[in-house]
Order: structure tokens, then sequence, then C-alpha cells
């Protein structure tokens, strides 16, 4: 705690980033004026004790989380969106805000339970340039040989990845990618939309996030990069998932025999799970059809009106997270901890005061696993009520 249980002028930009809100639009929920909030903020002045309620309130923290300091602080490198520059800063530290909760919940679970070593093969730098090289040697790395693989998900987090997914409810921010270090120990943090999109879509970000972790600089600083450059990077991103998902050997002998059916690539989409559009930009690049026959592809992709939702986008069925759920769940069904304890120990161990409906949102929980366990009484006898005798 803070010493003399000081406010927290931090925890209230968390909080208020945290909920998606500018200084004056909290300003004008809680009532006070923006020059109030920024000096809140800056530790400047302290709210009242009514206003503190109407923070708590409108921010839905527990009071105690605004008189805390945070314990553990790890180095944190740049967060890879997929459109940097299309997304407002509000909305990307808005997310990032989520995987410094996310850290503080991975490193409590950890002290219970063997989670994946993370796994990553040591690539050198002079061959980062070649992605077909790159995907070829992880996929060699891993054990996958040319198969495909069915659930890109599941394979990051049997590889020490920690995955989990967001309701982003922002245009632009599909998937991103973090990493921190904390103890000499790396965590990468890949966090998946999961308010759109299809199963292939979420198969795809997910190996683009790979390809980021894979090909690029975890420390380097996004905002000396032009539009440019990070153009070039996502492209990187974009080249290695789809030689990651479709190696280039195995793809090309599916669809040699019917390299412009559309009907032959919907075929392959439940095996690859790789949408058709992509599946079709990937056999352009590795030259199994020629520019004419891909052109041709796109206008039938176009007049088929497959550009924004295609054919089983609502039938393979979508992969979700399951490491940190599964974690949980064990030590609950274990009785190592009751899923309020998590909560308590956040509070005791890392200073971090949180709702229990805040936790099972940022891992996907069923509603109200965390919450407080009401005791039931074995009373046999009440007092009784003579109110309305005389």
């Amino acid at each position: 705690m803070l010493k003399n249980n000081n406010f927290n002028g931090e925890r209230l930009k968390f909080a208020r980033i945290y909920r998606g809100l500018t200084i004056s639009e909290l300003a004008e929920k809680i009532g006070v004026s923006k020059q109030m909030i920024s000096k809140y903020e800056n530790n400047k002045s302290v709210p009242t004790f009514e206003t503190l309620l109407c923070i708590v309130d409108v921010l839905d923290f527990p009071k105690d989380y605004f008189f805390e300091e945070d314990l553990i602080k790890p180095k944190v490198g740049n967060t890879y969106f997929r459109s940097l520059f299309s997304t407002s800063k509000k909305d990307q530290l808005m997310q990032t805000y989520r995987i410094k909760l996310l850290f503080s919940i991975r490193h409590l679970l950890e002290k219970y339970v063997d989670f994946p070593e993370l796994d990553i093969p040591e690539i050198d730098e002079s061959h980062l340039n070649d992605i077909e090289y790159v995907s070829k040697q992880l996929r060699e790395y891993w054990g996958l040989s040319d198969e495909p693989i069915p659930n890109m998900v599941r394979l990051l987090e049997k590889k020490g990845f920690i995955v989990t997914t967001s309701m982003t409810n922002t245009p632009g921010i599909d998937a991103f990618s973090q990493k921190q270090e904390f103890d000499g120990k790396d965590y990468y943090f890949i966090i998946l939309g999961d308010d759109k999109g299809s199963a292939v879509r979420r198969q795809f970000d997910a190996a683009h996030e790979l390809g980021h972790i894979i090909l690029h600089d975890p420390y380097l600083d996004l905002s000396e990069v032009d539009k440019d450059h990070f153009r070039d990077i996502e492209r990187e991103a974009n080249e290695f998932a789809a030689a990651f998902l479709l190696p280039k050997d195995a793809f090309a002998r599916d669809i040699v025999d019917h390299p412009v059916d559309l009907d032959n690539y919907l075929y392959l989409k439940r095996k690859w799970k790789v949408s058709v559009s992509a599946m079709t930009v990937r056999a352009y690049k590795i030259g199994a059809i020629n520019q004419s026959q891909y052109q041709y592809l796109q206008r039938k992709i176009s007049q088929q009106n497959w550009r924004k939702k295609e054919p089983l986008d609502d039938t393979i069925k979508s992969a979700s997270p399951v490491a940190m759920k599964k974690a949980i769940e064990l030590l609950i069904d274990n009785n190592i901890l009751s899923g309020y304890d998590i909560i308590k120990k956040l509070k005791r161990e890392y200073n971090i005061s949180l709702q229990p409906k805040e936790v099972e949102t940022l891992l996907n929980l069923k509603p109200g696993l965390l919450a407080p366990v009401k005791v039931e009484t074995d009373n046999i006898v009440n007092i009784k009520d003579y109110l309305n005798n005389d």
C-alpha cells in the first residue's frame, strides 16, 4: 500500500484509459473539471470522498485499487497493432493496459501451475529476411513437417505463448502482441479479437502475431517508424503467416490439378484452415498460378461477395485459448484455491484490487466463477417476527 493510504493518481490514469475514457469524458461523467482530473492523475490534488465514490462507480474498479502501488514492474516491449497509424493512441493504450493486468494474473498462477515453457528457436539474423526459410525452420523445430495446423491457438499455448481473446470493439484491432521480461524470464502475449471474423481469420491472426515475434525487434521504437516501414513490417508478418500455415510444396501439390477452381480452394479451406482469399494470394506468391490466373480468381471472389465473408466461416469451429482458464479450474477443482482466493491473492500479493468479473472477462471465464462463495447456514430456528404482534 502507499504510505499513509495516499491516493495513487497513476492508478486513476490506468483505470481511466483501461475503460477507454479521455480526461474530458471522465470529468463530465463525475462532474468535475478536466483540470481536476489531470491534477488527480498527477498527484497534485486528492479527490474528495464523494468524488472518489463517483470515480469508483464510473470506472468500476474497487476503491482500494486507487490506494495501491504496483509491486512488480516487468520490462515491457512495444505492442504490434495491425493498423498502428489508423488506430487512436487511446485505443492502443486501452488494449495494452489489459496486458498489464494479464501479466500479474499469469505470474500468480505460475506459483501454483506448471505452464509449458517458452519454446522459440534461435534463428540467425542473417536469415530473417528469407521468410520461406524462417517458416520452414520453425515448422521443423516444432516437428510440424508439412502437415496442416488444425489449431494455431493451441499450438501457441503448447509452445509457452500466453494467448487470450479480447472484445476489442475497435476497428483495425484484430489482434496484437507484446513481449515482457521479468526476473530473467520472457513472456510473449498474443491477444486475439473476440468480436470479429471467423475461425480461419483467428488462425491467420495468430500466425501473423507469431510472425512479429519471430521476425521483428520486440523493443523497436514504433514511434520512430514511418508508414512505409510499418507497412513492410505488416507485409512480412502476413507473408510469414501464409508461409507457416501453407507450406510451399505441400500446398502446391493440393492445387496443381485445379489451380483456378474456387470450389477446390473452398474444399481445401477445411483442410488448411485458411481463407480462400489468403490461399489464392499464397498460390500466386509461390508461382502456382500466374498473374492472369490470380486476377481471374480475385474477380470471381468479388462476384461471389466473398470479400468480407466466405462460405464455411460460420461452420468451422473457432479455437479459443484454454491454458489460463484450465489453470484456474485445476486450482479450484483440486481445492488448492477457491475462485475468490485468486482475487484476494492479487490484492494481497500484487496490490491489485479487482472485481471478480474483471478477471473473468479477461480470461473468458464462466461468470461468477471467481465470485465469493455464499455460505449457507444450517440454522433450524430463527428469531420470531413479532413486530406486528401487540
